[in-house]
């Protein structure tokens, strides 16, 4: 387990490396920033002399490797437009990020595991078509289709909700409905078909047998053992509640990463991109690290090696 833990954590290096560099490349090949910084009546001259300041007039591998001598120290650089250091600019829009993340997470919980149980209990009735036939419309619908309508029914029309921010609960009860949904329709289904497979084992059927109360097989027996594909599923998902949250925090103006990241992009902010990107990488692998662990106390029987 000690030696699987070290693997995976000297894993982690070349991958952020690799992920940095293709995202300079990408960002490089974008634009020119200074065109954005400067008027559009800016001479030549000046052009020329913003880039040469800000190191823009170097070949491709001069900048990279530098930006990787400076990233070896904790030095993103500094924002084109904010005149700030790019990773202090980033941390500071992590928790509004973690907290959408964790909102919507809970939503997904609360509405994937009861409707997944109850729907394998009632498989092949109407309410397990309507329930299977809800998670895959929920599945479907964009996430910011969903909170466009959200905002139009709660926010504007019956006004229960903040239209967009940050600074109360209520600021956060659309994007994480918005967010949450989508998770939860994958999560029940699979909660569904894993929870129908324990039920075709010979254990239940000798639970039955014994007059094993239906409440206890279902969440002391076959729950449990169904819950390894379970966090796996929620693994994956938190990976992309953290990455993904970009279109979401865009339409209710929640200051987290993901719209950084957005303006970043659309402003060229090499610096920024670098930094956010880094960053939600790095929770990404985190938090893969943490569900391959979280299967050992699950399931004892398995090992690491």
């Amino acid at each position: 387990m000690r030696k699987y833990l070290i693997r995976r954590l000297l894993q982690i290096i070349p991958v952020l490396f690799i992920i940095t560099f293709v995202v300079f490349v990408l960002v490089y090949k974008a634009g020119d920033p200074v065109a954005l910084m400067l008027p559009e009546d800016a001479s030549e001259s000046d052009r020329a002399a913003m880039r040469e300041a800000l190191g823009l007039n170097e070949p491709f591998l001069v900048q990279y490797f530098s930006f990787v001598g400076d990233l070896v120290k904790g030095d993103f650089g500094t924002s084109f437009r904010s005149n700030q250091e790019a990773l202090p600019l980033v941390l500071e829009r992590l928790p509004a990020t973690l907290e959408l993340a964790a909102a919507s997470m809970i939503v997904a919980i609360i509405l994937a595991i009861p409707l997944g149980i109850y729907s394998a209990r009632k498989q092949n009735t109407l309410t397990d078509l309507f329930i299977t036939g809800g998670s895959v419309l929920g599945k479907a619908m964009p996430n910011f289709w969903l909170g466009i309508i959200l905002i139009l029914l709660f926010a504007v029309n019956v006004q229960m909700f903040p239209v967009s921010g940050r600074g109360s609960l209520m600021h956060l009860v659309l994007p994480a409905i918005t967010l949450g949904t989508g998770i939860a329709a994958e999560m029940t289904r699979l909660i569904r078909s894993s929870m129908l497979e324990i039920f075709n084992q010979d254990y239940i059927r000798t639970a039955k047998s014994k007059g094993v109360s239906n409440s206890v097989l279902v969440y002391k027996h076959a729950f449990r053992n169904s819950l390894i594909p379970v966090v796996t599923i929620m693994g994956l998902q938190i990976s992309h509640l953290v990455s993904g949250a970009l279109i979401t925090e865009t339409v209710f103006a929640w200051p987290g990463v993901g719209q950084l990241l957005i303006q970043a992009v659309n402003g060229r902010d090499m610096a920024v991109v670098q930094a956010a990107v880094f960053v939600i990488a790095l929770l990404v692998i985190i938090v893969n690290l943490l569900t391959d662990l979280a299967y050992r106390l699950l399931d004892p029987r398995i090992h690491y090696s």
